[in-house]
């Protein structure tokens, strides 16, 4: 890790990618709950690139039982 690489879990926003190995979610399952909840408060579109707000997301995810 070069100095200017922040952890992941110090991250605001993560890619798709990275929310996937995260939170252990499917990329296309994660890819799908985004697209289907754009105007949530935990995810925000970068051009057309989804990111995910980690804190925001991991309050959904603490309410749910199955995803």
């Amino acid at each position: 890790m070069s100095n200017f690489d922040v952890p992941i879990w110090e991250k605001y926003t993560l890619t798709i990618e990275e929310a996937s190995k995260y939170f252990r979610i499917g990329e296309n399952k994660l890819r799908k709950l985004a697209e289907e909840n754009l105007s949530s408060n935990w995810v925000l579109l970068n051009g057309n690139r989804i990111q995910i707000k980690r804190k925001q997301f991991e309050k959904v995810i603490d309410t749910l039982d199955t995803i």
